[in-house]
């Protein structure tokens, strides 16, 4: 008659899950609880109404006062985006270039509040444009790309929600 082995281990199919379960992307600046609704920016008056940061006109009763993701990022200087311009053609076009990334941010920003340029840094040939989100840069940078050409370099950090993008132009030689 055979005996049992009754201490041995039972072999299961995958010990370790952890490869199978998506990693959840950290946002610092999401809140962890619904906010009542309605709920007003102090800072901006962006209106989260069904869920989302929207411009309103509308006189809201009762609404709670928060502080919305672009205004907090901004009051801590945290920016979750970065672009960075480089080469000779941003020396002799930069304010032709900020004028190009205002004008973006102003259209992105008639429908969508939490996509503002935080700052703009001019330096001899660089220029650094930070962000409140994810998605301006990356318009900027196609913006920028369509009118002028140039070389992007773009780097996203999930773990982190923020996104880098390098954008390098230099001048032409005529002649």
């Amino acid at each position: 008659m055979k005996t049992r082995d009754v201490n041995r281990q039972r072999r299961t199919r995958d010990a370790i899950k952890s490869h199978l379960v998506a990693e959840e992307r950290h946002d610092p600046y999401r809140t962890r609880k619904k906010l009542t609704e309605p709920a007003v920016c102090r800072e901006c008056m962006a209106v989260l109404r069904n869920g989302r940061w929207q411009w309103s006109t509308e006189a809201l009763e009762n609404a709670h006062w928060e502080l919305c993701p672009a205004c907090h990022r901004i009051a801590d200087k945290y920016p979750a985006g970065e672009m960075t311009l480089t080469g000779s053609f941003v020396k002799s076009h930069g304010p032709e270039l900020v004028r190009l990334a205002r004008n973006v941010e102003a259209l992105e920003r008639k429908d969508h509040p939490v996509q503002r340029i935080m700052d703009v840094v001019a330096q001899d040939d660089r220029i650094v444009i930070t962000t409140t989100g994810l998605h301006l840069p990356r318009r900027i940078a196609h913006a920028l790309e369509s009118a002028y050409e140039g070389a992007l370099d773009t780097h996203y950090d999930e773990a982190g929600h923020f996104v880098r993008i390098g954008w390098h132009r230099d001048e032409r030689a005529t002649g």
